[in-house]
């Protein structure tokens, strides 16, 4: 693209006007043209836009794909120059898909392909979706100085990176990545920001930032063939390296929250199978598995991500992608986020769980405390945690269970109202804790009248008290205060 400099200015003075925006697209289509739309399915998007105003002509041209009659104050010349449209018989169709973002930014890519329509290219850019969505929540909001966004894609990370870091290198291997990213920059607003191409690190080698993130291309399959999605790696082994190099460009104190694909391997627990990729960073970790497929359901996604259902070589990939997993002795395949903290320890702790359920939005707001949270419980000797001041956390509330009548629960909850909404089956002990604990007074004295009032034995307490806490110590249900 020759960029012409006036352009991105002249485009979002038009969309804003018209009110393309996110609100202003999901009011035009309404819940049911949305709701199909999510599902492949154009025809009520394409019914509620027919009447031909601005709105409506922008939603066909860059969102539905459908060739329009240029509306008034388009720059279509300059479009046209850029190759961001092309002329159909009196009319304009775009080459590229144009959407408004929630930052209030917009977010250029190629155009989604449908079934039915042309294959991807093999340099195809992906548009913004659930996975940078994903991540974008899962990343820390502290403002730092330098950030690096790794495999940028379209660009949209730097989009909710740019109000709370100072400096921000965006890095793609596909160059036609970083020629529409600068586009979705410029439409947004987003001045400075330092693209390079390259591979993994490489783009940046000998540099550190503060936070890096990535939404890298984590599928596993048996030959890389759309670079937004696949390494060329063996297996997970893309993912594996990331995580493995991440810490040596982290600056003290610095954080790397990325999303990744794992295998689950017969007679292999995936926890260690992962976890191993941590080991030995030097930094803390946090891995969170939120949904795993078996083998044909994870084949049958990225085939109809790639619109190949219903294609002549629909078979023959999906059995070729079978017969690869079979021969790795694979059961399935697991997504989720992976968090590196480098805290600078000399005992980093590594926490490796399986969390499915809905969370509070964004978790970047608290991840910060998630990990300070494993980090308090895997550091704290016994006998600092009889001597610290324990705090039940906000939002935590207890839940009772039992046949009507019945002296006792027959089951206690603890559960968390905010956060990542843990749930937690405890004793007597713990809930007696809960109920009482404030930050006022240390563990041991309150243990000693919890002893005195349920008959226990204060020094059997005393001893099972730590193993009872810091579990819930690092899933956020109890602070301490050890000063």
């Amino acid at each position: 693209m020759k960029e012409l400099p006036e352009l991105p200015g002249r485009l979002r003075e038009l969309m804003l006007g018209a009110g393309y925006t996110v609100d202003g697209v999901r009011e035009r289509l309404g819940d049911v043209a949305a709701a199909a739309l999510a599902r492949e399915e154009t025809i009520p998007a394409l019914r509620a836009t027919r009447e031909g105003d601005t709105l409506g002509t922008l939603i066909r041209l860059w969102w539905l794909g459908v060739p329009v009659e240029a509306p008034r104050g388009l720059p279509v010349d300059a479009l046209l120059a850029e190759g961001l449209v092309a002329a159909e018989g009196g009319r304009i169709v775009s080459t590229v898909h144009l959407q408004p973002w929630e930052t209030g930014g917009y977010v250029v890519s190629d155009r989604k392909v449908r079934p039915g329509g042309p294959a991807l290219r093999a340099d195809h850019v992906v548009g913004a979706g659930g996975a940078s969505a994903n991540l974008a929540q899962l990343a820390s909001r502290r403002p730092v100085g330098r950030a690096l966004d790794l495999g940028t894609g379209c660009g949209v990370q730097v989009l909710h990176l740019a109000d709370r870091v100072g400096e921000i290198v965006a890095t793609d291997v596909n160059p036609r990545a970083l020629e529409l990213a600068r586009l979705s920059w410029a439409l947004s607003g987003v001045e400075g920001v330092d693209a390079r191409r390259g591979s993994l690190f490489d783009p940046v080698a000998g540099e550190r930032f503060d936070l890096i993130v990535s939404n890298p291309p984590f599928v596993i399959s048996p030959r890389a063939r759309f670079s937004y999605r696949e390494s060329g790696f063996a297996a997970d082994g893309f993912c594996r390296d990331l995580v493995r190099l991440a810490p040596r460009f982290l600056t003290p104190g610095g954080t790397c929250h990325l999303l990744a694909n794992w295998l689950h391997v017969g007679g292999e627990d995936w926890r260690d199978r992962v976890g191993g990729w941590l080991a030995g960073t030097g930094c803390d970790g946090w891995v969170v598995q939120r949904d795993v497929q078996d083998p044909a359901e994870y084949v049958e996604l990225w085939l109809r991500d790639a619109a190949e259902q219903g294609t002549p070589r629909y078979r023959e990939l999906y059995d070729d992608w079978l017969g690869w997993f079979a021969s790795m002795n694979v059961t399935a395949v697991g997504f989720g986020w992976i968090t590196l903290s480098a805290s600078g320890t000399l005992d980093p702790v590594v926490r490796v769980e399986e969390f499915g359920g809905r969370v509070e939005l964004p978790v970047g707001a608290y991840v910060d405390e998630i990990l300070a949270s494993i980090g308090e419980a895997h550091r704290v000797s016994d006998e600092e945690l009889l001597g610290a001041r324990p705090a039940v956390a906000r939002g935590v509330v207890e839940e009772r269970s039992g046949p009507p009548g019945a002296e006792d629960p027959a089951r206690i909850v603890l559960r968390q109202e905010r956060g990542l909404r843990r749930a937690a089956r405890v004793g007597t002990v713990e809930a007696a804790l809960a109920g009482v604990c404030d930050g006022g007074f240390p563990l041991d004295p309150l243990l000693s009248a919890i002893a005195e009032l349920t008959g226990e034995d204060p020094c059997d307490l005393r001893s099972r008290a730590p193993q009872l806490l810091r579990p819930l110590i690092a899933e956020g249900f109890f602070h301490i205060s050890t000063g």
